[in-house]
C-alpha cells in the first residue's frame, strides 16, 4: 500500500473570513453547515505502482456546523484524462481507503454522493487561483496580502489540522458558482498552497 504525490492545492468554503473550521474542526462553521470544495492538482506521484502525474481531483463536501460530528456528504471528481486504473486508485486514496491524510477524515464521511469524470481546469497566476469543473464548479480565490505588508507576501496559517498540511495561505473568494452532486453554495473564503506532499 505504498503511494506518494506532490502538487498544488486550492479550496473555497461557505464560511465568512476566517473559516472557524480551519482553526479547528471542532469549532462550528459560520453558518449551520460547512460546504467546501477541495482541489488537488497532482504534479507527480504514484499509487501502488500506478502513475498519477498530471491528474486532478476535486472533492466537494457538505458537513454539519461542527465538522467532527460526521455525516459528511462527499462528491468526487477525477479529471477526464484519467485511465480506469488511475480513477480507481485516486478514488481509493482520496476516499481514505489507503490511509494517510484522507484516511484520518474518512470516519467523518457518512455518504459518498457521487464519483464522476469531468474536465478540470486549475490555473495559478500569482495570488489568483481559479478552478473550473465541467459545468458544476467555477470559482476564483485571491491570496490575502495584509495591509501594510510591503513584500507582497500573503498571510499564512501555521500549525493547523488540515489534510493538505499545517501551513496554508489564506485567501478570499472573488468569484464562485458551485452546484455539484446536489451541493450548492457561495464560496467566500479559501486556502491555497503551491506545494503539498503526501507519502505512505
Amino acid at each position: 500500500m505504498a503511494w506518494n504525490l506532490t502538487g498544488s492545492y486550492v479550496e473555497t468554503c461557505s464560511c465568512e473570513l476566517m473559516c472557524p473550521c480551519n482553526l479547528s474542526l471542532d469549532h462550528g462553521a459560520t453558518y449551520d453547515f460547512c460546504r467546501v470544495t477541495l482541489v488537488f492538482n497532482i504534479r507527480e506521484g504514484d499509487i501502488e505502482g500506478t502513475d498519477i502525474a498530471g491528474r486532478k481531483v476535486v472533492l466537494i463536501a457538505d458537513t454539519p456546523k461542527v465538522m467532527t460530528q460526521g455525516n459528511w456528504r462527499l462528491g468526487v471528481y477525477v479529471d477526464d484524462g484519467a485511465s480506469d486504473e488511475q480513477l480507481d486508485q485516486l478514488v481509493k486514496l482520496f476516499g481514505g481507503q489507503l490511509g494517510g491524510p484522507m484516511g484520518a477524515l474518512a470516519p467523518l464521511v457518512g455518504e459518498v454522493v457521487g464519483v464522476e469524470r469531468a474536465t478540470i481546469e486549475v490555473t495559478d497566476d500569482g495570488l489568483l487561483h481559479s478552478v473550473r469543473v465541467g459545468d458544476s464548479i467555477d470559482f476564483e480565490i485571491e491570496d490575502i496580502v495584509p495591509f501594510g505588508v510591503e513584500s507582497g507576501e500573503p498571510v499564512r496559517f501555521q500549525g493547523m489540522f488540515h489534510p493538505v498540511g499545517s501551513n496554508l495561505t489564506m485567501a478570499e473568494a472573488q468569484r464562485t458558482r458551485i452546484n455539484a452532486f446536489g451541493i450548492s453554495y457561495e464560496g467566500k473564503t479559501g486556502l491555497s498552497t503551491s506545494e503539498f506532499s503526501w507519502a505512505a
